[in-house]
């Protein structure tokens, strides 16, 4: 960014600091790699692995709820 400077007139001028960039265009370069099969395969357990603690989760849940509804039930606090 070069310097710019410039006398201002402080009596029909607006206050305050003013910043001006000038972006200049980029450029990307996209490439694909192939990926290994050891690659494919942590990849594909660690899926399976996520699905297996979700559901584990989602049981867990159920199975408690469930638990502590019976147990209202069998005490009639549960409407």
């Amino acid at each position: 960014m070069a310097q710019h400077y410039r006398r201002i007139n402080f009596e029909s001028g607006m206050p305050g600091i003013f910043f001006s960039y000038e972006l200049s265009p980029l450029m990307v370069k996209y490439t694909e790699k192939a990926k290994s099969f050891g690659h494919f395969a942590t990849n594909t357990c660690a899926i399976i692995g996520g699905v297996f603690t979700v559901a584990g989760l989602i049981d867990s849940l159920l199975y408690h709820s469930v638990r502590a509804i019976q147990k209202k039930i069998e005490l009639g606090k549960y409407n």
